[in-house]
């Protein structure tokens, strides 16, 4: 006889993630460097990765009690995500979260968009997804249980000009979420995607600036900031989310949906 459980014992340390051993790519600033420390708030060690030096990441992780080590490393480099997995076990001994944060985007209209630039895109944002998150997947299905989380942005569901290969490497993403998720389930770990919409991080400043006209086309009528990612990203990290897996959680102030 299927047994329901008992509301009355529902707690909110579901949402905490103590001693939890997390891996957040491109954590050195802006949104990837909020995800960082609100694991580190939450109870989590952190394993920290960026192409460029995280020690002020590091150093907000030590400020919360929380362990910190931080790597830089190109994840374009097949070779480093071994590295990476290799590193974190040495340090902590396992693998509990992986946040794949770590992006990069290169502006050019569609008809002058290089080669090169259409092959770096693809090479951080999504062969360096698959092939840590297959990597570190391995270790999850062995201990019974793991969060992975990718980022996608709001071109995982609309198009963009002068950005043709960031906006198909985070389309990109969520088909890899669903299929790392459809496999992934029997074996107690959760794939799942979160989706910035306009947040005034580095590269969105890139993209967009603080342009007036943009901002209006948000229903709650500002750009976002990583602050506001730091909560969705903690629930999907945490055991409140264990019967979620396989979606794209937009946080955009309400932008899909419109408005006026």
């Amino acid at each position: 006889m299927v047994k329901v459980k008992d509301i009355s014992s529902f707690n909110m340390d579901l949402f905490r993630v103590d001693g939890k051993v997390a891996i957040v790519t491109g954590a050195a600033v802006g949104i990837g460097r909020a995800y960082a420390v609100a694991l580190a708030k939450a109870g989590a060690d952190l394993f920290i990765v960026d192409l460029n030096p995280s020690r002020e990441t590091r150093d907000l992780i030590l400020k919360e009690g929380r362990k910190a080590v931080y790597v830089e490393a190109d994840l374009a480099v097949r070779e480093n995500i071994d590295t990476v997995v290799q590193e974190c076990i040495k340090a902590y001994g396992k693998i509990d979260i992986l946040v794949n944060n770590a992006g990069i985007i290169k502006i050019a209209p569609l008809l002058e968009y290089s080669e090169k630039d259409w092959l770096k895109v693809i090479d951080v944002n999504v062969n360096a997804v698959f092939y840590l998150s297959k990597e570190v997947a391995k270790l999850m299905v062995s201990q019974g249980s793991g969060k992975i989380i990718n980022i996608g942005s709001m071109l995982s569901f609309q198009g963009s000009h002068n950005a043709v290969a960031y906006t198909t490497a985070r389309t990109a993403v969520l088909g890899m979420t669903r299929a790392f998720a459809s496999e992934l389930a029997k074996n107690n770990v959760q794939v799942n995607a979160l989706c910035p919409g306009w947040i005034l991080s580095e590269s969105g400043i890139q993209m967009f600036g603080e342009a007036k006209e943009l901002a209006a086309t948000i229903p709650v009528g500002r750009f976002g900031d990583p602050y506001d990612c730091m909560g969705s990203l903690i629930f999907l990290a945490s055991e409140a989310s264990n019967y979620i897996t396989g979606i794209a959680l937009p946080i955009d102030g309400g932008y899909l949906i419109g408005g006026f």
